[in-house]
């Protein structure tokens, strides 16, 4: 075994592999905590790792001080919590002079495949001059509870599939600071295709047809692996109809009551809290989000339905359940993604007199932001019910910008209650704010 561990772990320093998109989750490193990488399946983890490794090469790190381990590398399947320390042992016996002289960067993917992982990670960041970066997202172990697993010696990132600037720069279209018509059509063109294939890397370039067989693969994989196998649930098929129910409803309110009586009228016995549970299983597997009502009472803004939306809004229009999905609520599931990537205080908001306004932002220095989402404000009716919505939570929360996004208008409404800002979906997702 020991001699294998030292094949691959010279084999990893040969960094040749195209490590793609570069993406822009800048994370940061704190001596003596080990840095996590959360995600969704497929959302490219393992890729982003390898760009870290081309990052520190570019630096001027040597390829020997960095040690890399796939440990689903079916030559390691014999490697167990008692022998985890072969890692190491093989990596010094082949770089003796750099023990506790040097530091080496130790990149371990899908590391919760060994039990006892977390003892060994924790020890090596006390006992050796290093630096340990972490992803997991199997059966075994989400990277979640990858997180926790560390209980207090880690630092966790979450990368999410591509943003939509990330998905330019596949493109190789630039988004300069000053924007000619020519690159506004550009960038307008791409979110279109943003649009129809979403965000998951492996999906960029395919056709319909691929695009769809792949994420309906994805969806399966985490039904079948995140939830179903690893929690042995006894009814595999009302997840399944649960899923595709919350999918066919992305952008839509929800209640526990509501999906529970869907479940019994397609005849699943499947009692009240399991349907929580599951919901909690798919929240961990960052496939589904929830959004709660905003109000100051968390019983009240519990109790109240909740929003759900997707990891991929392409990947809602993929795996729905033969029905057309409201073009407005891919749109708003785009939106929330972005948002959900930069913040996590995120909340729906409904005025005294039942308006809904899409989202409320909290900040750390309790300032809030709303936003609305509509696909387009051409319609007098619909300009009059989104402009009124998001005046009426502007007086009420005493805030005086508003911002309602659309697909492509862009325009400045005055109010009582202060500006509201009509923009561009390519913009707010481009342009900070």
């Amino acid at each position: 075994m020991l001699e294998k561990i030292k094949g691959i772990i010279l084999d990893s320093q040969d960094f040749s592999a195209d490590t793609g998109v570069s993406r822009q989750l800048g994370i940061e490193t704190i001596p003596g905590k080990a840095t996590i990488c959360m995600g969704v399946r497929r959302c490219g983890k393992s890729t982003y790792m390898l760009q870290l490794i081309e990052h520190l090469l570019r630096e001027g790190t040597s390829s020997e001080n960095i040690l890399y381990i796939n440990f689903f590398d079916d030559r390691l399947c014999r490697l167990r919590e008692e022998t985890l320390d072969l890692v190491l042992e093989a990596y010094y016996s082949i770089f003796p002079h750099k023990k506790n002289v040097e530091t080496v960067y130790c990149f371990f993917d899908e590391i919760q495949v060994v039990r006892g992982w977390e003892s060994f990670v924790d020890r090596i960041l006390r006992t050796e001059k290093c630096e340990v970066y972490i992803t997991g997202s199997s059966a075994r172990m989400l990277s979640k509870e990858i997180a926790s697993g560390m209980r207090g010696r880690s630092l966790s990132w979450e990368l999410f599939p591509f943003s939509f600037s990330e998905f330019l720069s596949y493109k190789n279209i630039q988004f300069p600071r000053q924007i000619s018509t020519r690159i506004r059509f550009h960038i307008q063109t791409a979110l279109v295709e943003f649009m129809e294939c979403g965000g998951f890397p492996e999906v960029a370039g395919l056709s319909k047809k691929m695009r769809t067989k792949v994420h309906q693969e994805y969806l399966h994989a985490v039904l079948f692996r995140d939830l179903i196998e690893r929690h042995d649930i006894s009814h595999p098929k009302a997840v399944s109809d649960l899923a595709h129910r919350l999918i066919d409803n992305t952008a839509s309110l929800y209640s526990l009551n509501k999906l529970y009586g869907f479940l019994q009228s397609q005849g699943h016995k499947v009692p009240k809290h399991s349907v929580a549970d599951y919901l909690k299983w798919f929240e961990d597997s960052y496939f589904f989000f929830t959004v709660r009502l905003f109000d100051a009472s968390f019983a009240r803004s519990n109790a109240n339905p909740k929003k759900i939306y997707c990891i991929d809004h392409a990947m809602v229009t993929s795996t729905a359940s033969g029905i057309l999905v409201n073009s407005g609520h891919l749109l708003e599931n785009m939106i929330f993604i972005y948002l959900r990537s930069t913040a996590e205080s995120i909340f729906y908001y409904r005025t005294k007199n039942g308006l809904e306004v899409d989202f409320i932002l909290q900040f750390p220095d309790h300032s809030r932001k709303l936003i609305q989402v509509s696909e387009s404000l051409h319609d007098p009716d619909t300009r009059k019910r989104e402009v009124r919505a998001l005046t009426t939570a502007m007086r009420e929360q005493n805030i005086d910008t508003g911002t309602i996004v659309t697909f492509t208008e862009k325009n400045t409404i005055e109010t009582e209650a202060g500006v509201i800002e009509v923009v561009p979906a390519w913009e707010f997702m481009l342009v900070p704010r």
